[in-house]
């Protein structure tokens, strides 16, 4: 149900957003733009259209607002989390053929001989420059 209904909801909410910006710049104000919507003085009287725009700006902003929650909602109860987090990761074993290395030593690469000892250690920590 969640796969069918949120594309629906989602474009309800794409046109109810592209319908509110529309209207908001057809009203007229004080400064600003100036409301694109120039001269409607053949369709409506000015309060007639003022109260037509007002009451349009109303019902898009409560579905803009109801849309907006419902998204929200399918969007919080369809969450599932993610494999990596609820299992355990498999233990890595070694290619069939080859002994680990043991821990305390670095393993040295094969086809390589080593100089007759064990390689030395890396440093725990960075160092701090001293001037001599």
């Amino acid at each position: 149900m969640q796969t069918f209904l949120s594309p629906v909801l989602l474009t309800i909410h794409l046109m109810l957003t592209v319908g509110l910006i529309g209207v908001v710049l057809l009203q007229k104000s004080e400064g600003g733009l100036g409301g694109l919507g120039g001269g409607m003085s053949g369709f409506m009287t000015a309060r007639g259209s003022t109260n037509l725009l007002t009451k349009t700006t109303r019902w898009l902003a409560a579905g803009f607002m109801a849309t907006s929650l419902s998204l929200a909602w399918l969007s919080s109860h369809a969450h599932v989390a993610p494999a990596s987090f609820t299992q355990q990761p498999a233990p890595v074993t070694p290619p069939a053929g080859q002994a680990p290395a043991p821990a305390n030593q670095p393993a040295t690469p094969s086809g390589q001989s080593g100089t007759g000892g064990t390689a030395p250690a890396a440093p725990s920590a960075p160092a701090a420059p001293t001037n001599q």
